[in-house]
């Protein structure tokens, strides 16, 4: 079944080639694929650098944690509610050894927002000297509709990551 019709070449020869309701309709079912598919890549997308950003706040609040530890001394780490940087003024970049450890979440590849950081009543935890935080409480980090919740509890243990939350299901 050849659906090619014959198209006369330079040289008077005919050759196969598309008509022009074949390539519209080879164009409208791509564009309808496109459009199922592009949502979902970017939610996606959004999930994974809330997931990504989650694990950087809670790889460095264990780090600071564990310094805390080894130093025996208090190590802090402050948030910026409503943006996306956080510090360790205590403990040096490690890529830039005499600046203070910062990190910026707006930028890529996380692209994420600290909406909230509660300890008590401001947005810093300290850790003392044993690795037990001033006052437990929770980071939240949101990409689009898509947060995730760091909690950091009152004893010796780890902070975690809980689980993922969409706005969508909430609102």
């Amino acid at each position: 079944m050849n659906h090619l019709v014959p198209f006369p070449s330079a040289k008077g020869r005919s050759r196969p080639a598309f008509t022009l309701v074949e390539a519209v309709l080879v164009t409208a079912i791509i564009g309808i694929l496109g459009t199922i598919a592009l949502p979902r890549y970017a939610g996606f997308m959004a999930t994974q650098q809330t997931e990504a950003a989650a694990r950087r706040v809670l790889s460095d609040l264990t780090y600071a944690q564990r310094q805390a530890r080894l130093t025996s001394s208090p190590q802090s780490v402050i948030f910026s509610v409503g943006g996306g940087t956080y510090q360790l003024p205590q403990m040096n970049d490690p890529d830039r050894n005499a600046a203070t450890y910062s990190v910026d979440l707006a930028d890529d590849p996380y692209r994420a927002t600290i909406i909230s950081a509660v300890f008590g009543g401001d947005s810093t935890v300290v850790f003392d000297g044993f690795g037990t935080p001033d006052t437990p409480g929770t980071v939240r980090v949101r990409v689009g509709n898509y947060t995730q919740i760091i909690t950091v509890d009152g004893g010796l243990n780890r902070p975690k990551i809980e689980q993922l939350v969409s706005f969508e299901a909430i609102e």
